[in-house]
């Protein structure tokens, strides 16, 4: 099976598996997300969305998250890893938007990235699932998976995400990057003994 086989056979697969696709991170606007993919960063979806409602409560926009001091914020996500750090970026994302764009997520790589806690995976994905651009963020799971499925070597997650958007359409990146994350956690995860992982044995019968 060919790579460009393989790719429309995973697409597929995972079209059945998973014909809509939830986000997994409970928010209700661009910075909320922002914040609860901030948060995520080695941790699990789970444990943000049982600390973030709370934290919305208090501090759902950068006014009131800014008004806020480090260690008020870092009460409301102590459970979280990280919560020094996160509770840090989380005060200065919020000020600097305030400074910077009048309170509004800006909707741009260059933007986003330049506020405290945006790396370029919570960036891609407040500009794929809070904006609806075309995006490909690259968590573990597509990583794992994709170096699996022999579709991307495997060196770093910036070649990942380059090999996925030039093996798939730019009009199914949005939700395919969730249907593999959801695959991952289901099917396949990192360390499970791949049992029930049925797609990477239909890649590789022989």
């Amino acid at each position: 099976m060919t790579k460009k086989q393989r790719a429309a056979l995973i697409q597929e697969e995972l079209e059945k598996l998973y014909p809509t696709v939830p986000i997994p991170l409970e928010h209700t606007d661009a910075f909320t997300l922002m914040v609860a993919v901030a948060l995520s960063a080695q941790t699990t979806d789970k444990k943000v969305n049982q600390v973030t409602p709370e934290l919305f409560a208090v501090a759902g926009t950068p006014q009131r998250m800014a008004k806020l001091e480090e260690f008020q914020i870092k009460e409301l996500i102590k459970e979280i890893g990280l919560s020094n750090t996160k509770a840090k970026n989380l005060k200065r994302m919020a000020e600097l938007l305030l400074e910077r764009h009048n309170g509004i997520v800006p909707q741009t790589y260059e933007e986003l990235e330049a506020l405290p806690g945006v790396g370029h995976k919570t960036a891609s994905v407040v500009m794929s699932q809070g904006f609806g651009f075309p995006a490909f963020p690259v968590d573990t799971h597509i990583h794992r998976l994709m170096t699996q499925w022999k579709l991307t070597s495997g060196k770093n997650v910036v070649e990942t995400e380059r090999d996925a958007k030039n093996i798939w359409k730019e009009s199914v990146w949005n939700k395919l990057h969730l249907q593999i994350i959801f695959y991952g956690r289901e099917y396949s995860p990192a360390r499970g003994k791949g049992e029930k992982d049925f797609l990477t044995k239909m890649l590789f019968e022989k």
